[in-house]
């Protein structure tokens, strides 16, 4: 009896112990850049070509394009901002912006690339489709459609269904572990 109660202590401080670990990991890891992103920024765009197409209340731009909000950035061939304005076609709000033939969104921590992307600045939410892969540091995770919350900073990635992309449906990731120091035998004094 008294063996079996030290058994459960023991395993008990283990269970404990590895608790505290894996919240000690959790806490050393960076935030995402992404939660809590500036969405009232300004968004600035520059582009080899715009096209403006007011009574569709949407621009084109195209060729190199590269956009910012604060520190996030969108680089794409192909964007269209969809906009509403105000009364007297003063005061031009952002609501929509879609990119086409391969999107690349980058913040200080990660990287997300795409077939295409649509970032609806309304729902705080940016989602890239086809292709998918986002990094940070060594660590990478594909799949075929990706979709942050810049509210909460939480990023889910679908593997799609199955054969449609090089993935099989499937959801694939390389992580990198913490590298440990090894213990060093001590040597046997005499």
């Amino acid at each position: 009896m008294m063996h079996m109660r030290i058994s459960g202590i023991i395993l008990a401080t283990v269970a404990l112990a590895a608790t505290a670990a894996m919240a000690q990991v959790k806490q050393e890891q960076p935030t995402s850049a992404l939660k809590g992103h500036n969405t009232n920024a300004p968004v600035d765009v520059t582009a080899d070509r715009i096209e403006v197409q007011e009574r569709a209340d949407r621009a084109v731009f195209s060729g190199n394009v590269h956009a910012t909000q604060a520190d996030l950035t969108l680089d794409t061939p192909r964007l269209t901002v969809a906009y509403a304005t105000g009364a007297g076609n003063q005061n031009v709000q952002i609501k929509r912006l879609d990119a086409a033939g391969g999107v690349v969104v980058h913040d200080p921590s990660e990287t997300a690339k795409g077939d295409f992307g649509v970032y609806d600045l309304d729902r705080k939410l940016i989602t890239l489709i086809g292709n998918v892969q986002l990094t940070r540091e060594n660590n990478q995770v594909n799949g075929a459609r990706l979709v942050i919350d810049l509210n909460s900073g939480r990023a889910v990635i679908d593997g799609g269904p199955p054969g449609v992309n090089s993935s099989g449906g499937r959801v694939t990731g390389h992580f990198t572990v913490p590298q440990q120091q090894s213990a060093q035998p001590q040597p046997k004094q005499k």
